[in-house]
């Protein structure tokens, strides 16, 4: 037995209706129940010690182990981890036979801590929010009220009786949570673009950064809680798009109790076995934690084509709009019948589904990001994007504006789908870094014509093996002449240098590719350097680029305004 993890949660997650603590535990199959309910005990006595005795414990059992949390007041949440870890303690005492910790002592740190940390005008106010109907925000020592233009804000040990407040100035803006496992970016970006093209001031946080009216104001990966709380606290902001990744939701729980709607792209194998998420199902089921947050007479979109999501999804309650590729798709087809709303790919055109009747949008050739219509993924995507756009108050055409412009300029998306020619060859950009995604850019490029292909990829530490061997196979279905496996130094995770890369290098030569095709570069510039000699007119360089991609677009520039050709030595520029 040991510990793995403990964590304070802000929201509501798949443990937890609402905030609390939750720690992660490796367990023998054999001790995990006397384990289970040695840690309920201990935690009980505990609780009520502290006078905490009216919250909920839950458990949730994983192989290999087991989650153990219990609701705690928002104010004191990191005191509710040092108590749920003294209730680990205890219950590993117990098991071993050995003396408890002393409860007495212990009880007394506790409730000190307890106190410390204690802040009763913050459950005040965030009382008088729900109150209000409205969101209440905690983190970085502020707590607000209201989101974006509505949005008001005070120091966390300076917050005012609710009674002083002007509520009637108060309100939130729209928002929109976008999930899933590949996608999640491009569809956010997407509805920032449709909102924009609205007139409104959107604002969109991502793993790249919080943008407002399409200019970074912080870089960086903001798609957890943190980036939620930067953005809905800008008050210029009119409609805000959320990517809610799983490490958020599995780490902090939801960001935000509301929203007008929530998107699920796609459930796809990705970070399997990190904090108790160990298949297909389980992952489903944490990403649905965004439908929590959909407002009564909002709407949850999903993905009609993905079967883990639409059996995940069986017992959801509110209105949902489901997206397809496929027109004859039976679960759209009885969902609209039954008074849904759906948005499919029906005759070579994106096409809203409602009761009232169905009506084409856009057709997919007008559609930059499609890659005259290859691009199946991003054609679900758009598809995703204009399901949500009703539910954001969006009209068709502010939806179709953004649609048939968003793309044509990489800036537009960057690091997605960007394809762009460089000297001759052309050079393919994207986040591309699991094998779902992998199979999606081979399909996109299945008819593509031309000269040889390179693809460039790499893996974070934090996948087991088995994860890093499976996206090294999945790129040989893009059929490359030449690969690079470049090291990725900012997402070691506990690797050495050089493992991730030689475990990649390795699986593609067991897999056939010669070992002179295979090149292992030091970092992302050096690999796309290593894939730029290589390259000849008419060649396509599939390039996944994860942390450096400021860098690589810099070389790029500075190679096209040298005149550099495919062919040439690649100089090393300023």
């Amino acid at each position: 037995m040991r510990l793995l993890d403990s964590r304070r949660l802000t929201g509501a997650s798949v443990l937890l209706d609402r905030p609390g603590a939750v720690l992660d535990v490796a367990l023998d199959p054999a001790d995990r129940d006397r384990a289970i309910a040695a840690w309920r005990d201990a935690v009980t006595r505990m609780l009520a010690a502290v006078g905490w005795g009216g919250e909920t414990l839950a458990a949730r059992a994983f192989q290999g182990g087991a989650s153990l949390g219990f609701t705690a007041p928002p104010d004191a949440l990191y005191a509710a981890t040092e108590v749920n870890e003294w209730a680990w303690s205890a219950a590993e005492a117990a098991l071993a036979g050995a003396a408890e910790p002393d409860f007495g002592e212990a009880r007394a740190g506790l409730a000190a801590a307890i106190a410390e940390e204690s802040n009763p005008r913050l459950l005040t106010m965030r009382a008088a929010a729900r109150d209000h109907a409205l969101i209440f925000l905690a983190g970085e020592e502020v707590v607000s009220v209201g989101s974006g233009t509505g949005v008001v804000a005070w120091p966390e040990r300076a917050i005012p009786e609710p009674v002083t407040v002007d509520w009637g100035r108060v309100h939130d803006i729209p928002i929109a949570l976008v999930t899933g496992s590949n996608g999640k970016t491009t569809v956010v970006r997407l509805l920032a673009a449709m909102a924009a093209e609205a007139g409104r001031v959107s604002g969109s946080t991502t793993t790249d950064g919080v943008a407002v009216a399409g200019r970074f104001v912080a870089e960086g990966d903001f798609s957890g809680p943190s980036g939620a709380r930067m953005l809905l606290r800008r008050q210029e902001v009119e409609t805000a798009v959320l990517e809610t990744a799983r490490g958020g939701l599995l780490r902090r729980g939801l960001a935000v109790e509301r929203a007008a709607t929530a998107v699920i792209t796609n459930i796809a194998a990705d970070h399997l076995g990190e904090f108790g998420v160990e298949d297909l199902p389980a992952l489903a089921e944490t990403k649905l934690l965004v439908a929590r947050a959909v407002e009564r007479g909002g709407r949850l979109v999903l993905n009609a084509d993905d079967r883990v999501l639409v059996e995940a999804a069986a017992g959801v309650s509110g209105p949902v709009a489901w997206f397809s590729l496929h027109p004859a798709n039976r679960l759209i087809d009885r969902h609209v019948r039954e008074g849904g709303v759906a948005a499919v790919l029906r005759d070579d055109a994106l096409v809203l589904l409602e009761p009232s009747g169905a009506r084409a949008v856009v057709p997919v050739a007008e559609l930059p990001i499609a890659l005259g219509g290859g691009a199946r993924y991003n054609l679900a995507n758009a598809l995703a994007a204009l399901a949500a756009a009703g539910a954001l108050g969006i009209p068709d055409s502010a939806a179709r504006a953004a649609l048939v412009r968003f793309g044509r300029d990489p800036g537009d998306n960057p690091g997605r789908a960007n394809l762009v020619e460089l000297g001759g060859a052309r050079l393919f950009l994207d986040y591309v870094h699991n094998p779902h995604g992998m199979a999606a850019l081979a399909e996109a490029f299945d008819g593509f014509a031309g000269g040889r292909r390179l693809v460039m990829l790499g893996q974070a530490g934090d996948r087991d093996d088995e994860s890093i061997r499976a996206l090294a196979r999945s790129a040989l279905a893009l059929r490359p002449d030449r690969v690079v496996v470049k090291e990725m130094e900012a997402y070691l995770r506990g690797r050495a240098r050089g493992e991730v890369p030689g475990i990649i290098a390795g699986e593609l030569r067991r897999a056939g590719l010669a070992p002179e095709a295979v090149t292992v570069a030091a970092s992302e510039p050096a690999g796309v350097r290593a894939a730029l000699a290589w390259a000849r007119p008419g060649d396509l360089l599939v390039l996944a680029v994860h942390q450096d991609r400021r860098a690589v677009l810099d070389l790029m520039d500075s190679l096209r305004r040298s005149g550099w050709r495919a062919g040439d030595p690649v100089p090393h520029l300023d």
